[in-house]
């Protein structure tokens, strides 16, 4: 009994490690809400995945900033030439994963972050329409 609760106390203790205080998640607004609030121009979509995704295909309402630009230590004065301060930010990259890591980083900046758990693909089948070629 001893050894389970300190090895508990441990994995707890090790999980807070890991998990940074603040680190964001998916936000719970429906596609419907995101699509909406881009409509009422309340929000901005931001695509963070690299060029070269980008290039094969986008969103037609997203903007480009790679997490790579953002981990690379972007300027805030940069940053704001892309993403408005006065907007919630939603994010999508091609999986859900990498525009958690992408929140992180703008929250430092001051932004209202939303990532959205549906990646590129899912978004499209959602009705996002897919930019022109």
């Amino acid at each position: 009994m001893r050894i389970s609760i300190l090895f508990g106390a441990t994995v707890v203790g090790l999980t807070v490690l890991v998990a940074p205080a603040g680190a964001a998640d998916h936000t719970k607004d429906t596609t419907d809400a995101v699509k909406k609030a881009l409509a009422d121009d309340k929000a901005v979509l931001l695509d963070v995945r690299e060029k070269a995704e980008w290039d094969d295909g986008h969103l037609k309402d997203a903007k480009l900033l790679p997490l790579s630009t953002l981990k690379g230590g972007a300027k805030a004065e940069n940053v704001a030439k892309i993403v408005p301060k006065d907007k919630v930010v939603y994010l999508h990259c091609g999986s859900g994963v990498r525009c958690l890591k992408a929140a992180d980083e703008l929250k430092k900046l001051g932004y209202d972050v939303r990532p959205l758990k549906p990646g590129y693909a899912d978004l499209l089948k959602a009705g996002f329409a897919p930019a022109g070629k």
